[in-house]
């Protein structure tokens, strides 16, 4: 398909990172593939608990800046933004697009929503428990009791339960926490009920396996004393010991129904005919008592085990180098040099952008001089494996975050905002070399990248700050020019670094009758006189002359590579525009000066301070040969 006709969607998620996540990114992409589609991902981190405290502003500042005009179609997943009101924020966002979003994880008015039959998977894992294994005493583990999914799955739970001729609550409900966090504490209420359970039904799979940990710590056997399910299907139930009993959420039926949909709506079709409704299928494995527990399949599970605690290993020391080269970065240059030698730990990429905010002056925002955000970026980490991207643009913008890819295939991207603290520096854009989603490595990076953005606005705060006091220490405050010891650094400094003989100039310039116009007239606009003939002679520097005020109302100049025609067309500019200034100045008083100026030869050991006090005398004999003379 051509690259303007290949339709391009939207995937917002949080989480995406987590084992069953995962599994939702791997089967879009596969159905993007299959359906020639370009998929960007807008990823949350979600919460990161006592670690690094992730508010709902940072999380959701990005989303202001997205333009929802450039996607023919959106698929929302609003499981897993547990930052209070995220998930609402994300909704609204939605609410604002012109093109159709889908809902594959809860159901939404407003949006098409693809429905997953929750009562069924439960009410099939409860049903098998009776007419299959023949149980009647069989408890329940819900999630919390606020969350819809918890209400749901308990609610099928106990209409089951009725209908069987059995309590409602069977032998005890324990609600838990749709986490690890609960199991001790269900097990030991399980275990203590007058009635101990012949099976417990779990609401979803990590509290099945935290529930099967801590009976194991108890010496209680799954199956053989107890029949445990979980729900939803997960990897890790998949992995644990014994496999875990579950209901599957057909992951690659929900994707694939999802992105056909927003296709064929994008193409101009209608969504009536279209089937939106996925049916869950039941997983009966080892720990409801279905299969065996292999020895085969304990070592496969092992083996996998150790290799995954390899490759983690060896990415925690290749991201603890990383991190150490960062503290050392000196320029956004250094920092894409870094990233692109050692960004090696969270899967193998072919391409990745940073992008930061720019303001409107173009200024980005890791430099200290930025302002507010503009809507547009520019690229700081650039990196193009396979140089399918061209460079020339090097803005983008609400409406284009990604670059324009060259290659007639379908892509895939995954964007998450970049900050540190309350401070939002822009977003990244990953692309996989296959069909897996990065891991949690990843988002390590970012949180480092953002440090690293965040250390280099505070020294270039720093340096910017040192230099403006440095220009504090040097310059004269009432006209800007140099003050005597800036003049003496500045002038010295040039003498230094000749290095053969140069015809040398310094000047003295000292005001005429400034004390007759701060007695006449007052000190402010004495000082407003000064300014004055301060500014004359800095328009008259034109020749690599360097200016100072050394004095209440005193100037010196000092010029390398000098003669007597420059010397006589700066005094003769300098009587010009102080011509020019009394012309104009109708305060009662004029402006006059005298001067004296010496040249000579001088090698890079010259004396300034030797011509100066020729300057001046020449200076002085001048001022006294002037009529009505007054200081």
């Amino acid at each position: 398909m051509a690259l303007d006709q290949r339709k391009r969607i939207a995937v917002f998620g949080s989480g995406l990172t987590g084992r069953y996540k995962c599994g939702i990114c791997r089967a879009l992409n596969i159905a993007a593939e299959d359906l020639d589609v370009d998929l960007i991902y807008f990823n949350s981190y979600g919460k990161l608990r006592s670690i690094y405290s992730v508010a709902e502003d940072q999380e959701s500042g990005f989303l202001e800046f997205i333009d929802l005009d450039q996607f023919d179609g959106i698929v929302f997943d609003g499981e897993g933004y547990n930052i209070e009101g995220m998930a609402d924020r994300v909704e609204r966002k939605l609410r604002t697009a012109k093109c159709p979003v889908v809902s594959i994880s809860s159901h939404i008015d407003g949006f098409y929503n693809i429905e997953f039959d929750d009562a069924g998977g439960l009410r099939a894992m409860v049903e098998h428990f009776i007419n299959d294994h023949h149980f009647t005493r069989i408890g329940f583990m819900s999630g919390y009791l606020t969350h819809p999914d918890a209400q749901l799955r308990l609610n099928e739970y106990r209409a089951v339960m009725r209908e069987h001729g059995f309590p409602e609550d069977g032998v005890g409900m324990f609600e838990g926490d749709f986490w690890y966090n609960k199991g001790v504490e269900a097990a030991h209420y399980f275990w203590s009920l007058p009635q101990r359970p012949e099976a417990i039904v779990c609401a979803n799979d990590y509290m099945a396996i935290s529930l099967i940990n801590a009976f194991r710590q108890m010496g209680v056997r799954v199956p053989e004393d107890v029949a445990v399910s979980g729900y939803d299907g997960t990897p890790e139930g998949k992995d644990f010991l014994p496999h875990l009993s579950s209901v599957t959420r057909e992951r690659n039926s929900i994707a694939y129904k999802a992105l056909k949909l927003l296709v064929a709506l994008a193409e101009g079709g209608s969504a009536e005919n279209a089937d939106l409704t996925v049916s869950p299928r039941p997983i009966l494995s080892q720990s409801c008592g279905c299969e065996p527990l292999e020895y085969k399949h304990v070592l496969e599970t092992v083996d996998r085990a150790h290799e995954d605690k390899r490759l983690l290993s060896t990415a925690v020391y290749e991201l603890e180098s990383a991190m150490l080269k960062l503290n050392k970065v000196e320029n956004i240059r250094h920092m894409e040099t870094v990233f692109e030698e050692d960004s090696v730990n969270f899967g193998e990429y072919t391409s990745f952008f940073l992008m930061v905010h720019t303001d409107p002056a173009g200024m980005p925002v890791y430099n200290s001089s930025y302002t507010a955000p503009s809507g547009k970026f520019t690229p700081v980490i650039w990196i193009d494996k396979n140089k399918e991207y061209a460079e020339s643009t090097r803005t983008f913008h609400s409406a284009s975050l990604i670059p324009q890819a060259s290659t007639d295939r379908c892509h895939v991207y995954y964007s998450m905002v970049v900050h540190f603290a309350e401070k939002i520096f822009g977003y990244s854009l990953v692309e996989m070399a296959g069909k897996d989603i990065f891991n949690e490595f990843h988002n390590v990076w970012l949180h480092t990248l953002g440090l690293t953005l965040n250390a280099l606005y505070q020294k270039d705060h720093i340096n910017k700050l040192i230099g403006k006091l440095e220009g504090f220490s040097i310059t004269d405050g009432l006209t800007g020019m140099l003050n005597r010891r800036g003049f003496d650094d500045k002038s010295r400094s040039t003498i230094a670094s000749f290095s053969d003989k140069k015809n040398v100039c310094t000047m003295v310039v000292d005001m005429d009758g400034l004390k007759r116009i701060n007695d006449e007239y007052g000190h402010y606009e004495g000082d407003r006189a000064i300014r004055a003939l301060a500014d004359i002679i800095t328009r008259c520097c034109d020749s690599g002359e360097i200016a100072g005020r050394t004095g209440g109302d005193e100037f010196y100049i000092f010029a390398p590579d000098y003669s007597e025609t420059i010397l006589e067309r700066f005094i003769g500019r300098m009587k010009q525009y102080t011509a020019e200034y009394n012309d104009s100045n109708k305060r009662g008083y004029l402006l006059d000066f005298s001067w004296g100026a010496y040249i000579t030869e001088s090698d890079s050991y010259g004396r300034i301070e030797e011509f100066l006090k020729i300057s001046d005398a020449r200076m002085y004999e001048q001022k006294m040969t002037k009529p009505g003379r007054r200081r």
